[in-house]
């Protein structure tokens, strides 16, 4: 009973962290509007984003279309809005896949040590070495350019993150009393991960992982800009912004609204990741 108490009143004093703390509150409603935004976008779209109007090309902002049309007339509001999901099921996805690989790698790297650890981690060094946009484009002349494809290529980019995240985390931890303990009484190794490293570890990745969507939206992005990424007709805000450069002058909405679509998303889910740390870090909670 009195663990029960305790831990309702660590949730709240977490709760309340995150309550206090503006910026992060901003950051999720937006966040929350941008996911609602892809999840309903066939509710939410004027127009269907691949319908072509030759009469209405590079039409400037009015009541039927409210951001004007790209050169083939279709309604750049409605391909912003599909665009979304794009950029969210990669961005969310190949985080998570990251997430999981990567702490996975960097659980056993620091718990076994020896030839296993140096193993892993000098290829973890290797993968880190290539700037991240760098190693994208590798994997994807190796893999393709394509949705699942594309999720593979920034979850392999994120991979090396988590796991020298995860690795650091554990090494810090792995000769406290409750580890040190299970292993005494002969507690299988997956037991020990699962059931007091993650656990204790886990606070620190999920601020990663939420910090870290931002960053695989943009990688998306710049993929998408150089012909990488999902191809046309497919909507994705980085497609966009590639296909309004050529229309710049005569029509600069088409890349300036997909930029700022894309630098909202961002920003909301940094600051979302700013909030959930003050949250889980005791120091920055006042507990």
């Amino acid at each position: 009973m009195e663990e029960t108490l305790i831990m309702q009143s660590q949730r709240r004093k977490m709760w309340s962290a995150f309550a206090r703390n503006r910026t992060a509150l901003i950051g999720a409603v937006v966040a929350i509007i941008i996911v609602l935004v892809a999840v309903f976008a066939p509710v939410l779209s004027p127009y269907d984003p691949l319908a072509q109007d030759s009469y209405a090309r590079l039409a400037p902002s009015s009541e039927a279309h409210w951001l004007g049309t790209d050169d083939f007339g279709r309604d750049i509001l409605s391909r912003i809005i599909w665009g979304s999901r794009v950029s969210l099921i990669i961005g969310i996805s190949s985080v998570l896949l990251g997430l999981l690989a990567g702490t996975l790698l960097g659980m056993i790297a620091g718990y076994y040590r020896g030839k296993i650890e140096t193993t892993i981690m000098r290829g973890i060094d290797v993968l880190m070495c290539f700037p991240d946009l760098i190693l994208a484009i590798a994997v994807t002349a190796v893999l393709g350019a394509n949705l699942v494809n594309l999720i593979i290529t920034i979850a392999i980019v994120m991979t090396p993150r988590f796991a020298r995240l995860a690795h650091g985390s554990l090494l810090s931890i792995k000769e406290r009393e409750y580890v040190v303990a299970a292993q005494s009484i002969g507690a299988r190794v997956p037991r020990i991960l699962r059931k007091h490293v993650l656990p204790n570890i886990f606070g620190e990745l999920l601020v990663a992982a939420t910090l870290w969507v931002g960053v695989a939206i943009r990688l998306e992005a710049n993929l998408a800009f150089i012909g990488l990424g999902v191809q046309p007709p497919t909507p994705t805000w980085g497609n966009m912004i590639r296909e309004g450069v050529d229309v710049l002058i005569n029509a600069p909405g088409i890349s300036i609204y997909s930029g700022l679509s894309i630098l909202v998303t961002i920003l909301a889910f940094n600051m979302l990741g700013d909030g959930v740390r003050d949250m889980i870090d005791p120091r920055l909670r006042g507990a």
